[in-house]
């Protein structure tokens, strides 16, 4: 299991990275939810929880109206498995990894492919 969470972006952006990786992984029941942002205050963070598989669907290019800041947090495998899947979506910047015994978690940038 991986925990995801988004941050700097509106909730059609993070609507977009969560359906990326609901496509890739299913999930049952699927994940329909579309993040809501609340009125005012500061800026919100997304966060979802993913539970990868090796036989994960590809996906290709999913547009974003600007950068996602993004931090996937798990075992180091899980992990590995998400950032593929958003390397199949997005243009993918790391920012930072902290890497544990048995966990792993990695700032990443996200940003439409061109």
């Amino acid at each position: 299991m991986v925990t995801v969470s988004l941050t700097g972006t509106s909730s059609h952006d993070a609507a977009t990275v969560f359906g990326v990786l609901r496509t890739a992984f299913p999930t049952d029941p699927p994940f329909e939810d579309v993040p809501q942002e609340p009125p005012g205050g500061p800026s919100p963070v997304w966060t979802a929880e993913i539970a990868p598989a090796d036989d994960r669907i590809p996906t290709g290019p999913a547009p974003l109206a600007g950068p996602v800041s993004a931090t996937l947090q798990g075992g180091c495998l899980a992990v590995d498995l998400l950032r593929a899947a958003l390397n199949g979506a997005f243009a993918v910047q790391e920012r930072g990894t902290a890497t544990g015994d048995r966990e792993k978690e990695v700032d990443l940038r996200l940003g439409a492919k061109r």
